[in-house]
Order: structure tokens, then sequence, then C-alpha cells
């Protein structure tokens, strides 16, 4: 089969997974088992937690040991055993462990399904850069499809998202022994650092100042992205408690809604290696920013009303710059700073800055927050949440502008 078809098909598949529950578990945890925001954020703060340090342990092991596609295939397998115990889960505390098993297996594969399709693109003699994105899309695509599946059937409050996710994870873990096999890397020095002999050879990147400043921004950024991955749905839903939109689209169908966010990673993903090489990493993390900044203004002033409606979508298509510009050209830039012995092990850094502790001090705090503005009515003032988020991501972009040295900067 064609490497790409095979690339194109393993995303698609992953994100499918991922698709399925990161955006409606938490208004079933919240309707139907009546967890508190809090407690939903801490459920979604095991993910984070989980990618603090597993992205980048089994990217070492990627790297020495076991080949990344048969890591890849176990881990999958693990992960929908999990999917499948969650799904009967009806307490807090017994849902945050069972989801923190699930992450600690699945948060690696994406980190690992990017260095697998960049190790089979080069293999084929393809430019990573060229291709990768347009590969990258089905990922979206899959997500999209989840989301769709579920809404549309009406289970975004019923527990059949879960074993959708775990049907999936399974049939992955099965295609997945097609890929080619990726090799490890031999070591053959005789002598290696404290570091490297602990497998945590990424870590040297700290000392060049722009890549640890790069890393510090990929923790800020992942909080925020987390941020709507929690609360976006419960938010959209809530609206049923206005009499004049509890019919409304908005609120029967809010993943549908929210799934424009994804259709319009589409199209900006396409642009990523464009602005990239005319842009460098910094401008293109800047408009990430200034793109968050618009996403959670508009989610303050929009609602289902016709011109409410307006700034809803719109939310919804800065989402996708906001995203790609962030995500895949970081992991990008990662891709090409670092030599090619440390590369599983960069791009599971990257994954732990970012979907690690990123992720979990988001979840943790979104949800603190939320519940701060929570009234004893169970009202949520979701216009003062949205600009308190959006004041942070204009208060990171400023920042950021001043202190990160972009690559034709240094050159110069």
């Amino acid at each position: 089969m064609n490497i790409k078809l095979q690339l194109k098909i393993i995303l698609f598949m992953q994100f499918f997974i991922w698709g399925s529950w990161l955006i409606t578990l938490s208004s079933y945890m919240r309707d139907i088992l009546l967890f508190t925001n809090t407690e939903i954020g801490l459920v979604y703060g095991s993910m984070g937690f989980a990618s603090l340090f597993m992205p980048g342990l089994l990217g070492v092991v990627a790297d020495r040991w076991i080949p990344a596609n048969r890591l890849y295939m176990l881990c999958h397998f693990i992960g929908a055993v999990t999917l499948f115990i969650a799904a009967s889960i009806t307490s807090p505390l017994m849902m945050m462990i069972i989801m923190l098993i699930h992450c600690l297996t699945f948060m690696p594969t994406i980190a690992i399904s990017n260095s697998i399709s960049y190790c089979c693109l080069e293999s084929h003699g393809f430019d990573v850069i060229e291709q990768f994105p347009g590969i990258r899309i089905y990922g979206t695509i899959g997500f999209i499809v989840a989301m769709w599946i579920v809404s549309f059937l009406k289970l975004e409050l019923s527990n059949l998202q879960l074993y959708i996710a775990a049907t999936c994870s399974i049939l992955l873990s099965i295609y997945s022994s097609t890929l080619p096999l990726i090799t490890t890397t031999k070591d053959m020095t005789k002598e290696k650092s404290l570091i490297s002999s602990l497998g945590l050879d990424a870590v040297v990147l700290f000392k060049q100042p722009r890549m640890a400043i790069f890393f510090l921004f990929a923790i800020l950024l992942g909080g925020i992205l987390q941020i709507t991955n929690t609360f976006g749905n419960p938010f959209l839903r809530d609206f049923d408690k206005i009499p004049q939109y509890a019919d409304s689209l908005v609120v029967q169908y809010p993943s549908v809604l929210l799934s424009i966010s994804q259709i319009s990673e589409v199209v900006f993903i396409l642009l990523v290696p464009f602005f990239m090489k005319r842009l460098g990493i910094k401008y293109v993390m800047l408009i990430s920013m200034l793109a968050w900044v618009a996403r959670f203004g508009l989610f303050a002033y929009g609602d289902p009303s016709p011109i409410g409606f307006i700034l809803l979508l719109l939310s919804m298509i800065v989402y996708g710059c906001a995203f790609d510009f962030y995500n895949i050209s970081g992991s990008m830039f990662v891709e090409k700073s670092v030599s090619p012995n440390i590369r599983n092990s960069a791009q599971g850094l990257f994954m732990i800055m970012t979907n690690g502790l990123g992720a979990y001090l988001g979840s943790v705090i979104s949800g603190i927050v939320v519940d701060r503005y929570t009234s004893a009515e169970k009202i949520i003032d979701w216009h003062a949440v949205w600009l308190i988020f959006a004041g942070y991501s204009l208060i990171l972009a400023i920042v950021f502008l001043f202190i990160f040295k972009n690559d034709k900067d240094q050159q110069n």
C-alpha cells in the first residue's frame, strides 16, 4: 500500500479515538454523573498529568529499544481496554484514575505518530515540511467525523462515546502492524553523559535559550488549548437554560458547531508551510496567540441569536488558526531543530510541555475558575470566564513578541 495512504489512515483513526470523547465527556460527567466543574477539570487534568513524563519516556523507548510502530500498536491496545472500563464508572475518583491510566498509553501515541510519519516520509524520499501537513489533515478529519457521529446519534450525554473510542483503538492497534518497521537508533559511543544514560537526551535542548523560551510558551499555550476542550461543550449546552434558546441547534447539536473548529483546521493546516517559510516560528506562534484572544472574546459575546450565532461561528473559524499555527508549526520546528538521534525524545518533550504540564494546569485552573463564577443556582457567568481567558492570551502574545527571537533575527 502507498505509504502516504497508510499514514493518512493511521492519523485518521488516531484522532477519531480522541474526537469520540474529548469534547463531549465533560458534558456527560457534569449532566449525567453530576460531577462538579472542579472534578471535571481534575479528570481532564489527569490527561495532562500522564503527559508530563510518558511521551518523553516512550519517545526514548522508541528511539533506543522498541520500534516506534510496535510500541504504537501496544499502546493503543492497552488504551482500548481502559476506555471500556471507563464507560462503566460513576465515581469522580475512579474516573480520574482510569482516565489517567488510559492517557498514560494514549498521549504518547500522538508524538509517536508524528515521528512515524516523519520517518516513513523521509525513508521514501519525501519532503517532510511539504508532505506532512497534507497527511496530518486526515487526523483532523477523523476528529470531526467522530464528533459528528457522537452528536448526530445523540450520544453526547451517553457512555457509548467511550465504547466507540475503545473499538476504534483496537482496530488501530491491529492496522498499525502493517506499517514498515521503524528501526531504533544504535548509539555506538562508549562514553555517554548522565542525561544520555538516563534517556533524557532532549532535555539538553534547554541549554539553548531560544529552545527554552519556546518550550516555556508551549506550556502556557497548552493550557489555553485545554480550556475549550474541557468546557466548550458545556458552555454551549448551558444555553438551554435560556427559554428562547432551549430548542436552538446550538443546544441540540453543540458538537456539530464545535466541529467547525476542526474543519477550520483543515484549511489553516495547509497554510502552515507557507507562513513558516516566510515568517518563521516567532510570528506564526504570535498569530496563534492573537487567534486565541479572538476565540475567547467571540465566545464571551456569542449566543444562539442571529448576530450571536455569527460570533460563535467566527470563534470556531479562528480556532483553526489558533491551533494549527501553534501545534503543527511547533512540531515541525522541533523536527528541524534537533539531531535525528533524539527526534522521538524531542517530539515527546514537546508533547510533555503542551499536552502535559500545560494541559494539566489549563484543565485544573479552568475548572476552578468556572466553579468560581458558578452561582448557588448552578448558573455560570460564561461571559466573565471567557474574558478572563482572552486577557490571559493577550498578555502571552505581548510578552512573547518581545522575548522570543525569530529564525531570521538570529541569522542577521
